[in-house]
């Protein structure tokens, strides 16, 4: 008895049960780091829960033209998303990552990126109001088009950098849920009938302006960050640190939301429809990606900061988790296309399975490629680098789709995405190896 007891203390001294008890307790980084991933997991879990309940009812009641037709307001609404966001989500965030222990100094940078984002959202509405009275094509949908635009202040006053920056992820995932449930308890109250196409995007807007709003008086109260009119240096300083990483975004548009685009200018809203239906999908499984990437990324940010060496075998650990999940998802998504759309999006949307079978192994290649841009170059100030491999597969998707789209159709942007973002993921890799930077 004597000897089992002595056994089984020699066990329990050996385990380092007291490191996990230190790693998770109190407001360790591990701890933390643990609660936004769980954070972010929830309203993922949201993004795409609520979804699988909206999607395939709009489809349906819509019908492949309409749902097309919104879908592509969505895709040029979104180039303007883009410029109000410029590269904030990723500079602003690192910034307040590294100098969220100076009140002051989070304060001058969150005033910073708010003017600008709002001096950049005032000249997009200017823009966007000439695109739409000066199109023929555009002007009978004026109404789509202006309550979908709404969304771009609801993007301007949501200072989510801010949260990711401090790790304070949950109320990211408190708003979005509260915006989202809106969104989805409306969808089913309000649209009946195909004819109730343009309040859609109004709904869309409301929930996303109400979530911004809320998320500024958390900002202001909880967290004690003051307003301060910033100096025309501060103004240019946060345009220039966010510049390399916003033409990465323009660039990143031309082989995203550009698709969309490209395909509606030269076919039709129905063929809109099968292809933005299938990518739904895809976008969906790509959310699930998401709070991983939001996660690890102000992390690896502030690990880079003090060791280049820990932030690197850090990301070498997620590079294999997030390959092996990313690649079991590709190949179920592959095997289960018929079954998904004809569950999810109906017998009118037949055409959108080759769709969904040529973007299966998007997760995959994407869940590479991010661990490679975002959580390796970026986090090693690697930007311009990461900017150049950007521009060219932009580039590259613009022209593999002008080149496929008349060819096949829905089928074509697809295989033009897919080769786009393979592009993306192996250049990345043969990049850092030529700097000395080995991720197997």
């Amino acid at each position: 008895m004597r000897l089992i007891l002595k056994e089984k203390r020699f066990l329990l001294s050996t385990f380092p049960v007291h490191r996990l008890r230190v790693a998770f307790s109190g407001d360790s980084p591990y701890k933390r780091l643990f609660e936004n991933f769980l954070s972010l997991s929830t309203l993922q879990a949201l993004n795409y829960i609520l979804p699988l309940l909206t999607v395939p009812y709009l489809v349906r009641v819509l019908g492949p033209e309409k749902y097309g037709l919104i879908s592509f307001v969505q895709a040029l609404v979104g180039y303007f998303a883009i410029f109000t966001d410029y590269g904030f989500g990723l500079s602003a965030t690192r910034e307040i990552s590294i100098h969220r222990e100076d009140k002051d100094k989070v304060s001058e940078i969150f005033s910073a990126v708010l003017v600008v984002k709002c001096i950049f959202g005032a000249l997009s509405f200017l823009a966007f109001v000439f695109i739409v009275a000066g199109v023929s094509r555009f002007r009978p949908e004026w109404v789509v088009y202006m309550f979908s635009f709404i969304t771009i202040l609801g993007n301007i006053l949501f200072p989510v950098w801010f949260f990711q920056g401090i790790e304070r992820m949950k109320y990211i995932t408190l708003l979005n849920a509260f915006s989202r449930g809106i969104f989805t308890a409306c969808i089913f109250v309000f649209i009946k009938r195909q004819t109730d196409y343009p309040y859609v995007p109004l709904i869309s807007s409301i929930g996303a302006v109400t979530a911004g709003w809320m998320s500024l008086r958390i900002a202001f109260k909880t967290f004690g960050v003051k307003f301060r009119f910033p100096t025309t240096e501060a103004l240019v300083y946060q345009i220039k640190e966010g510049w390399y990483i916003f033409i990465s975004t323009v660039a990143i548009s031309l082989y995203t939301v550009s698709n969309t685009f490209l395909l509606g200018l030269f076919t039709n809203n129905t063929i809109v429809g099968y292809y933005a239906a299938a990518e739904k999908i895809i976008r969906a499984v790509l959310g699930l990606l998401s709070p991983v990437s939001q996660t690890l990324y102000p992390y690896v940010s502030k690990l880079a900061s003090e060791s280049r060496e820990r932030a690197l075998g850090f990301a070498r650990k997620a590079l294999r988790l997030i390959g092996s999940g990313t690649l079991l998802v590709s190949i179920l998504l592959f095997l289960f296309a018929p079954l998904i759309v004809s569950v999810v999006l109906g017998k009118q949307y037949l055409p959108s399975i080759i769709v969904l079978r040529v973007l299966a192994c998007i997760p995959f290649v994407v869940g590479l490629s991010n661990v490679f841009g975002i959580q390796i170059m970026l986090t090693l100030g690697l930007k311009k680098q990461f900017s150049k491999v950007i521009t060219s597969a932009g580039v590259l998707n613009v022209i593999m789709s002008l080149i496929l789209i008349p060819l096949w159709h829905h089928a074509g942007v697809a295989v033009a995405w897919l080769i786009t973002e393979t592009f993306v993921t192996v250049t990345m890799f043969l990049s850092l190896r030529r700097m000395g930077i080995r991720m197997v």
